[in-house]
């Protein structure tokens, strides 16, 4: 068992001793470092928190948020959600941050508090350092009875995620729906399986077979989407002759697709593939980490770009993306 804190959030196994895991007492501490710090940092008291599907989110969901009230930030609950979709909603709502309720490819006992700032991003390596001094300190002030915030529940961002995605200029969902295509989708028993499909459908692909559907966060399989955890979805490809796999890790921030024979296309060429489609209808800049493949080097200078490597990191391929105006950047994985 483990409770691991680190400067974007803090992660741990559910159950067990205070200090050594993620308990309720060490949800609250944290929530409250989060809170106290956004508190004294931004005049905004609104935050947004939305979970994956894992069998904890509920009870760590319910501590993040009354731990927010108390505090006297209005909190929105966007519900069952993926990370992206949060990070939109935080933009959306205007607020001054939010949190994700996941431990991304972890197995089933692990959760998460990752913590976002008022861009809808991963609060900075300094930033994250000082929450995790206010929870060493418990250096917390809570409100009085008649200032505790508000609570609002707005399920809406999925769909809305959805809808900004089709009104990107280079989503031509009319020439997807033109192929007429099969599609196998495994959503490891999270809420990739009440995003994918729906995104898939507005996309135009009408054939959607579902994998591990039922969101009860009872992982079918090791949720971290690498080959050797998706035997299954390569055989379901086969079996019902699809044109294409897509495999979602619990938070629906990591992809990868299986092409039409069961093979793997792999994790580190999907940015390849989708900086080369960007960049050669918008030229320009793009960032990866300093472990991708070099293949996004070598497409961005074919379209007379320049490519910029990163540390390891969202927060750090944004930064550096902000720096250098990118007009596309990722993690290989």
């Amino acid at each position: 068992m483990a409770l691991i804190k680190s400067i974007s959030g803090i992660r741990g196994t559910i159950g067990g001793k205070t200090g050594d895991n993620l308990t309720p007492l060490d949800v609250v501490r944290f929530s409250a470092a989060y809170g106290s710090w956004l508190a004294g940092k931004i005049a905004n008291r609104t935050v947004v928190v939305g979970r994956d599907g894992r069998m904890s989110g509920p009870i760590v969901q319910e501590l993040v948020i009354n731990t927010l009230l108390s505090l006297g930030f209005n909190v929105v609950d966007i519900g069952l959600s993926t990370t992206p979709t949060v990070e939109l909603a935080v933009t959306g709502e205007k607020a001054a941050g939010g949190v994700i309720i996941t431990a991304s490819h972890n197995p089933r006992e692990w959760n998460a508090l990752k913590l976002l700032n008022s861009d809808g991003e991963f609060i900075s390596a300094e930033d994250g350092a000082l929450v995790l001094q206010k929870a060493e300190k418990e250096d917390f002030n809570f409100c009085p009875v008649d200032k505790l915030g508000t609570y609002t529940f707005n399920d809406t961002y999925l769909a809305r995620h959805i809808d900004a995605i089709l009104a990107y200029p280079l989503v031509k969902a009319e020439n997807i729906k033109k192929k007429n295509y099969k599609v196998v989708v495994d959503a490891v028993n999270s809420t990739g399986a009440i995003f994918i499909p729906p995104l898939l459908k507005r996309l135009g692909v009408d054939d959607v077979i579902v994998l591990n559907g039922d969101v009860d966060g009872r992982f079918a399989h090791n949720p971290e989407p690498l080959p050797e955890n998706l035997s299954g979805l390569s055989a379901a490809v086969r079996k019902h002759k699809a044109d294409l796999g897509i495999a979602v890790d619990p938070d629906v921030d990591r992809l990868c697709f299986v092409c039409e024979d069961g093979s793997m296309f792999g994790e580190e060429y999907t940015l390849v593939a989708v900086a080369d489609y960007v960049l050669s209808h918008k030229p320009g800049n793009t960032v990866s980490n300093m472990s991708s493949t070099k293949a996004l080097k070598e497409i961005t200078l074919k379209h007379g770009g320049e490519y910029f490597p990163s540390a390891v990191g969202e927060v750090n391929v944004v930064k550096k993306m902000k720096e250098v105006n990118a007009v596309i950047g990722g993690e290989g994985n």
